[in-house]
């Protein structure tokens, strides 16, 4: 994926993905910019996606949000000891969380899982925090 010169409006991803997906979005953003210090990263979205907006530190990522027509998602790649970390938590995740979780391929370099929308937000700042603790002196 090539990295945008120019980033996109906020106007032209809410065309894009839906003013709803575009509200879960700007929450999410809120969300891990409060917790996280992290680079912002804007690129194309590759043959699936049309824009893809990744949180990096160190060479690691830690979550990326895409968007297409009508389409957005959050993914997160838990590598093999996250995952463990993940099934500890289960019962505190909602059942679609899971639904997504559990049926989301494993490559090499781990299990991805791309989420949307139906997630509850609650459920990504948790699986956030067993792939990066925050790093911010505020963060709760």
């Amino acid at each position: 994926m090539a990295v945008l010169q120019e980033i996109p409006t906020e106007n032209e991803i809410t065309s894009l993905i839906g003013a709803g997906a575009f509200s879960y979005w700007e929450k999410i953003c809120l969300e891990i910019n409060l917790l996280y210090d992290m680079d912002k990263i804007w690129s194309d979205g590759g043959k699936k996606w049309k824009y893809e907006y990744k949180y990096r530190r160190g060479g690691k990522t830690l979550c990326a949000l895409y968007a297409r027509q009508d389409c957005f998602g959050f993914m997160i790649i838990f590598g093999k000891d996250e995952r463990k970390k993940v099934e500890n938590i289960r019962n505190d995740l909602s059942a679609r969380t899971m639904e997504l979780y559990d049926t989301a391929e494993i490559y090499h370099d781990g299990k991805w899982v791309m989420l949307n929308e139906s997630v509850p937000i609650d459920d990504i700042l948790m699986l956030l925090k067993i792939k990066r603790k925050p790093n911010r002196t505020f963060a709760k």
